[in-house]
């Protein structure tokens, strides 16, 4: 079969726009969604543009078959000689990581504080006073929090809204890692989130936890309460 210089040209430029679709958005097996790839382009294009870091999201249904997460992360790195962050993400496996094609990458960015599935320092007091089984445990895990996207994955979402949830999770980590990486170096990202935005964020947490802790002082109010009331009796 001939092919003419026009299509053959067609296919090529077809080739090379995907290429150039699938440089940030490295792998995607579940989302789907142009939307959703523009902006993870758009983030990871300026993000590498302002400090020659990488970082580059994969999506993946499920991992190939006798590899855990850090192999295929290990593996898929080996491909990319600039300095690389992998985000990787394996829907029916569950699992969530983030590896560098070199180890002075993490002084870039907090990967403990992305990867901790608790969001707010108020949600790990509360899971380190009633978990904690000595001081040291306390101290690790009430400092254990600001977690973007394993306490988003964690809830619930019916099955039209599953790739909203992931979508929503795994751009909010990605914008994370980016963000600190633009402050580490000192650059502004024009696409990153606004400071408006994190402030409406911020100001509702205060408020859902402000409650959280009005109930907790109330509820041991009333402890108290009817424990001097049985002193009192005796």
């Amino acid at each position: 079969m001939k092919i003419s210089r026009g299509l053959a040209a067609l296919i090529l430029t077809l080739l090379f726009q995907t290429t150039l679709l699938a440089e940030y958005l490295y792998k995607d097996d579940v989302i789907h969604n142009p939307n959703f790839n523009i902006e993870v382009e758009k983030l990871g294009k300026e993000l590498y543009e302002k400090t020659g870091i990488s970082l580059r999201l994969v999506m993946l249904r499920e991992l190939p078959n006798d590899m855990n997460i850090a192999q295929y992360e290990k593996e898929l790195i080996k491909d990319f000689s600039e300095p690389t962050i992998l985000l990787t993400f394996a829907e029916l496996n569950s699992k969530v990581d983030i590896l560098t094609n070199d180890a002075s990458l993490y002084k870039y960015f907090n990967r403990k504080q992305v990867l901790s599935p608790v969001a707010s320092p108020v949600q790990a007091f509360l899971m380190a006073a009633v978990y904690a089984n000595n001081w040291e445990d306390f101290k690790v895990m009430s400092g254990d929090s600001g977690g973007t996207i394993l306490p988003l994955l964690a809830g619930k979402a019916k099955d039209n809204q599953q790739k909203g949830k992931y979508s929503g999770s795994m751009y909010n980590g990605y914008l994370d890692i980016a963000e600190q990486i633009a402050i580490s170096k000192g650059v502004e990202l024009e696409n990153a989130a606004g400071n408006a935005n994190k402030n409406s964020i911020l100001v509702v947490k205060i408020i859902f936890y402000g409650i959280i802790l009005i109930g907790i002082f109330m509820y041991i109010k009333r402890k108290l309460f009817f424990r001097r009331q049985k002193l009192e009796q005796k």
